[in-house]
């Protein structure tokens, strides 16, 4: 998953959550596919789509700050251990930026997802990562908007250090009702689909991480898109003889 707040872009400031289905691997590089795209701003979402060919959807995100308990390693040793869990600790306690994120379609509001992102203080005497530029080819398209696979790159300068993984929940979600005669209603098989859609955007996001990154600073410069896959209207079968 990749969670961002932008202040300046071409659809202004929003929050955007990217569910990162998995990666296509294309020595020497590697390509993400995002399964999901939620961004709190309409423009943002149509700009995602219309220019991008992401799978953009609108969404709420409601922050708060609570306190929590952190697990601090005993002695000095190495930061790296630290985040894998790999060292002796002691109960600490710190503050968390709550995330509740829920799609919204319409007049209809479905909550998704919660995030809980540990806040690390001020950056002004915190260690803010070594300055990186690097280029993110991703995969995007077969959707309504662009029906072709895309191919796209971010170029990216920021500066990058570890940080502790987020904490991501799921509400419960009611089961479709069915009907007297034991089917799933015509009006519950489109919301059967789009929860299905979700449910493994969920699935995704509640595997465990090994390691979260943290970016400052952060200046993104998206290429235009070229088509890999042309989409095709025809038909096409099969058949053995």
């Amino acid at each position: 998953m990749f969670l961002a707040r932008y202040d300046d872009s071409p659809a202004g400031k929003f929050d955007e959550l990217v569910v990162i289905a998995g990666i296509m691997w294309n020595p020497p590089t590697s390509c993400a596919w995002a399964a999901r795209v939620l961004v709190n701003s309409a423009e943002a979402c149509r700009h995602g789509r219309k220019e991008v060919g992401l799978p953009s959807h609108v969404a709420t995100f409601s922050q708060t700050e609570a306190a929590a308990l952190r697990n601090k390693p005993l002695g000095k040793s190495s930061g790296f251990l630290s985040l894998l869990g790999m060292r002796s600790t002691v109960s600490k306690q710190g503050n968390d930026r709550e995330i509740e994120i829920s799609e919204t379609k319409g007049s209809s509001t479905r909550h998704l997802c919660n995030i809980s992102v540990p806040l690390n203080g001020s950056h002004k005497h915190k260690w803010m990562g070594p300055a990186i530029r690097m280029s993110l080819p991703s995969f995007s398209g077969q959707i309504e908007d662009h029906p072709d696979l895309l191919k796209y790159s971010c170029q990216v300068e920021c500066r990058v250090r570890p940080v502790r993984p987020a904490k991501i929940w799921r509400p419960r979600t009611p089961e479709p009702q069915e009907c007297p005669d034991g089917k799933i209603s015509s009006k519950d098989s489109g919301l059967l689909a789009e929860l299905d859609a979700q449910k493994q955007t969920v699935l995704v996001l509640l595997s465990k991480p090994i390691l979260a990154l943290e970016f400052n600073s952060l200046q993104m410069n998206v290429d235009a898109p070229k088509i890999v896959v042309p989409h095709s209207k025809k038909e096409v079968r099969y058949s053995s003889t």
